[in-house]
């Protein structure tokens, strides 16, 4: 699967509908993104379903009329690549001050806390694996 990089905020507008729905013609992204519905609005989101396909983040079935659109990328992904875009341009890529921040400012919840100490356990390399300093 390609990484998603250049997102723009209007696409990822687009792919969190997508997400939330599972799929949607191109006038139900129109409706749920710009409820009065202008021309302008409607090539908006032609555009927009255009150049994501062109980048493989978005899906079109073809076989239905009218065409439905999928999210060909899971919300994690882009999350993950978004973080780590950030990450580069901040800290040379490491993702510990983030951490490091959330838990600080208190930014997460006890249930997130205890989510992500149990996803830390579970990924944690054995003592044998550990490279040696």
């Amino acid at each position: 699967m390609k990484h998603p990089t250049g997102i723009t905020d209007t696409e990822l507008s687009v792919l969190k509908q997508l997400w939330a729905n599972d799929s949607l013609t191109s006038r139900q992204l129109v409706d749920e993104l710009y409820p009065a519905g202008t021309a302008s609005d409607v090539g908006t989101v032609h555009s927009m379903l255009q150049r994501l396909e062109a980048k493989k983040l978005v899906t079109r079935d073809r076989s239905r009329h009218p065409h439905v659109f999928s999210a060909a990328v899971s919300q994690s992904a882009v999350a993950g690549q978004q973080l780590h875009t950030l990450a580069d341009k901040i800290s040379d890529g490491s993702l510990f001050p983030f951490l490091t921040h959330l838990v600080e400012t208190k930014s997460l919840s006890d249930e997130e806390l205890i989510s992500l100490r149990k996803l830390i356990d579970e990924h944690k390399a054995p003592a044998s694996k550990r490279k040696k300093s």
